[in-house]
This record gives C-alpha cells, sequence and structure tokens, in this order.
C-alpha cells in the first residue's frame, strides 16, 4: 500500500461522483411527524443476503429527532443501485418500562445482527443524562424493513451516563458484549463527551455490568476524544473495530475522522494493534459543511461474507455508512484485509 492509496473509497452511489448516499431531499413526509426535514445522517446498518438495512436519524426543522428504517441495494457496473425508505418513523415499545424522566430524543441507533436477530443499541437524552437502550425487533423478523420498523425495550446499558454503544455480533466466554462511551465533561459550553471506550457483559441482554476499559483517546492528535462505531467484525487476526476520533486542539471546531483498532478474540479488553492515523476525515464539501462542520462520524458497517464459525475473509468487501456533517448520509468500501493491514501498520 503506497502513502497515496487510500484505506477508504467514497463511493458513488448516483454515478454522478463521490457525493451523498442520502439527502434530506430522500425522506418522504411522513406527517405530522416528519415534514421537510433538515437533515438526515449518523446511520447504523446491517446486511441479510444482498441488501442493507439502515436506521437513520432524521431532524426535523423544529430539531425533533426521529430514527427511519431504510433499505440499500447497492448497484453494480449493470445497472444502478437500489434505495427505498420506509414511509414511517421506528415505533419504540418501552413496554411499560419508561424512564421516569422526560425522553427528549433516541437516536444514532446501531444495529448488531445476533443470534439471528437484530439487536439494536441507541442514545436517549433524558433531562440530565444520556443513556444507552438496548431493543430489540418487536414484531416479525420479515417484511421490508426486517422488523426495524418497531423496537422494543429490552434493558439499559452499565454506564449511568454514555453514548456510542454497540453489541458483539456474537457471545465471548458465555456472555453478551457492550462496547459503551461514558460520558465526562467536556469543554465549558459544550456537550459531555468522552475520551475511552470500555467494555459491559450481560447475560441475558437486559442486565448489564462494567468489565473494564478498552482504549483512550490520544491527547493532541487525531482521535483526543473516541467512541466505538458500528459493531466490531470477527477476523482471525481479531475484533475488527471501526471507531470515531475528535480533534479538539484546533479552537475554531472540533474535527471527527474514523480509524480502526483490532482487540482480542478472547478478551476485548486487550488492543492488539490500532490505526496511527485516520483511515478516513471531512474531505468533500458536504462532510466540510452542513448542521456541524468537519464531520465524518461511521455509524454502519457491513461486510460481505463471513464464513460458518462467523469470520470475515481478508477479500471480504465492507461497506462504511457514516454521517457527514450531521446533515447527510455518505457510504465508503474497503475490504477487510485492507483495514486490518492499517490497524497493524504502525505497532
Amino acid at each position: 500500500m503506497t502513502n497515496r492509496s487510500p484505506v477508504l473509497r467514497r463511493l458513488a452511489p448516483r454515478g454522478l461522483g463521490p457525493e451523498p448516499l442520502l439527502t434530506r431531499a430522500d425522506i418522504p413526509d411522513m406527517a405530522p411527524d416528519i415534514v421537510d426535514p433538515s437533515s438526515v445522517f449518523n446511520p447504523g446498518a446491517m446486511r441479510l443476503g444482498h441488501m442493507s438495512y439502515l436506521l437513520l436519524r432524521v431532524q426535523t426543522r423544529g430539531r425533533r429527532t426521529f430514527t427511519v428504517p431504510a433499505c440499500h441495494r447497492l448497484g453494480n457496473d449493470q445497472g444502478p443501485g437500489w434505495l427505498a425508505v420506509a414511509p414511517q418513523p421506528v415505533v419504540f415499545d418501552w413496554r411499560g418500562q419508561e424512564p421516569r424522566a422526560t425522553i427528549h430524543h433516541i437516536y444514532d441507533a446501531r444495529i448488531t445482527l445476533l443470534e439471528g436477530r437484530p439487536l439494536v443499541v441507541t442514545a436517549v437524552d433524558l433531562d440530565d443524562v444520556c443513556r444507552l437502550a438496548v431493543w430489540e425487533t418487536a414484531g416479525h423478523f420479515d417484511g421490508d424493513y426486517c422488523g426495524l420498523d418497531t423496537l422494543g425495550f429490552l434493558g439499559w446499558s452499565a454506564a449511568p451516563d454514555s453514548r456510542n454503544g454497540v453489541i458483539f455480533p456474537e457471545q465471548v466466554g458465555g456472555r453478551y458484549l457492550m462496547l459503551e462511551r461514558p460520558n465526562e465533561t467536556g469543554r465549558p459550553n459544550d456537550p459531555a463527551s468522552g475520551g475511552q471506550i470500555v467494555l459491559s457483559e450481560s447475560d441475558d441482554l437486559r442486565q448489564w455490568r462494567p468489565v473494564g476499559p478498552v482504549m483512550a483517546g490520544r491527547p493532541r492528535y487525531w482521535d483526543e476524544l473516541i467512541g466505538a462505531g458500528p459493531p466490531p467484525i470477527k477476523t482471525g487476526q481479531g475484533w475488527l473495530l471501526v471507531y470515531h476520533g475528535v480533534a479538539t486542539h484546533f479552537a475554531s471546531a472540533h474535527i471527527y475522522q474514523a480509524g480502526a483498532a483490532l482487540l482480542d478474540l478472547d478478551d476485548p479488553t486487550r488492543v492488539l494493534a490500532r490505526t496511527r492515523d485516520n483511515i478516513l476525515e471531512p474531505r468533500l464539501p458536504w462532510e466540510l459543511t452542513g448542521q456541524v462542520p468537519n464531520v465524518v462520524f461511521p455509524g454502519g458497517m457491513t461486510v460481505a461474507q463471513l464464513d460458518q464459525q462467523g469470520f470475515a475473509a481478508p477479500e471480504a468487501r465492507v461497506l462504511i455508512y457514516y454521517g457527514a456533517a450531521d446533515t447527510c448520509v455518505g457510504v465508503a468500501e474497503t475490504t477487510v484485509g485492507a483495514l486490518v493491514d492499517a490497524c497493524r501498520a504502525h505497532p
């Protein structure tokens, strides 16, 4: 790999050059909740067959947040891709377990296909904190959007105030595992953020308990603040995690980028390798300019094929879906091997 060879290649989903996969114009009106929305960003994703199933964060002109399902089938040289957005936002069924505090926003869904069913983790903004909620499909796992249009509450994550939660796609040592990013005090007037990713575990997906820290941000470099991106992929070299990093040492703006790390298969608190540099950063006009400038925020990752033990081959194609400038959705492609090599390039 030469210095000029990118780890990730942005796609041209409409055939016109690197461009967003989704913009606000692609979101249909869903009166009375969503009419002429302001933005769509930060998608979660899972793959079944040749289709990616997405959960989109859609923001209205009133700055209310809704989660909307979508389907994406990538095109090829023989024809264009296919994209459909659901006509209604997701229904969140609390099953009588609503928090006592006011729920202001539910957002940034992350999807894991675990034991044959989708599980979703979302951030939930309450009066004074942000909690991570775990959801399951509340209806039949079929239909146009694989049951993601109605989600039933399972439980809260371990941390009392956190974001960026993702569940591993299989049990490890007989336990369900989740990565999350505890919120710590940020700079004055900034939303609470965090500088480390931690691991939690559960026996039943409902009650979670802390395990320990996994990795921390690197002050003065591209990933001072960090958080898990999509759920990790199982490879022969370890759990492959794509994460976001925030450079905060610029006086005018934070810069959100993406990197990758390899975690030990049996003990994911052990970091085996990690990219020194980012693998995706804001460069295009629609990544540099928007509601929140200078942001690429990976939330969904799909891999073309897994073997019977759940491992992804080095040549397997990977799609990474990301939010751009908190305004639109982009998609980039790479391979498992390219991501692993990027992690191990600078030990």
